[in-house]
């Protein structure tokens, strides 16, 4: 039995994977901004599998370190905190980031600040129990910028930078630190998007996230396919990417 701890747990990719890890026998601590979805994903996993829950938006101050420390304090008698998963996100409007940097400063904030505000304590709880495994779903949309999700995609490319350096600086410390580069998943995130071949979805991406999890530290491309195709796209010239319309148009 693992102890797991899940923000942004009724994301539609998080909350498949907490099914994953209960159905398995392991403890959850779920964390997030929506009481009522809270409080209805609770209730589908049972008590049995759920040790306990914290309701905040952790873009507020002081918010997000209130939920890492319920998470450790919750498992405390039972053993450390084994697997914590960040599922923190806002995937926003682009052009309506452009015309009103509300907007943009909501995605910003949502998708790095209140992402950082999660892993400062995260980080420094897991390095100082010398064990665990730290996962956080960032996006594809963070290895290029593209007109149609550019200002998403800066702060994932910003987060993805911010765990590189965490998962030097644990290198050796027992503490493994995964990034989840997710491609676009069909999910109440993007029902505004229209659907193609690469879209997966929430019950076939869980699985890779819980068995990862179980593994070695490193970045990963969920599904796998993403990591040729990214290979690509980060490798054209910035004047030939502008010429094909499905890569640098809207």
């Amino acid at each position: 039995m693992k102890r797991v701890a899940i923000f942004g747990a009724t994301s539609a990719v998080a909350a498949a994977a907490a099914e994953r890890w209960a159905a398995r026998g392991d403890r959850l601590f779920l964390a997030g901004r929506d009481a009522e979805k809270l409080a209805a994903l609770r209730a589908r996993l049972g008590n049995a599998a759920v040790a306990g829950d914290f309701q905040g938006d952790f873009t507020a101050p002081g918010v997000a370190s209130a939920a890492v420390g319920a998470a450790f304090a919750t498992f405390a008698e039972t053993g450390p905190l084994d697997v914590a998963l960040v599922a923190h996100g806002l995937l926003g409007e682009q052009q309506e980031t452009e015309r009103d940097f509300t907007a943009a400063d909501a995605v910003l904030q949502t998708n790095f600040n209140a992402t950082i505000a999660l892993l400062v304590p995260l980080v420094n709880g897991l390095e100082a129990q010398g064990h665990g495994a730290l996962g956080v779903i960032t996006s594809v949309a963070g290895e290029r910028g593209r007109p149609r999700n550019y200002t998403y995609g800066a702060a994932k490319a910003g987060l993805n930078t911010y765990l590189q350096g965490v998962r030097s600086r644990l290198y050796g410390r027992g503490v493994a630190v995964h990034t989840f580069k997710l491609g676009p998943v069909d999910s109440p995130m993007t029902t505004t998007h229209t659907k193609h071949a690469l879209f997966s979805t929430p019950e076939r991406v869980a699985p890779i996230l819980v068995d990862r999890l179980d593994g070695p530290g490193g970045e990963h491309y969920v599904p796998g396919y993403w990591r040729p195709i990214l290979g690509v796209v980060r490798a054209l010239p910035e004047a030939v990417f502008q010429r094909f319309g499905f890569l640098a148009g809207r």
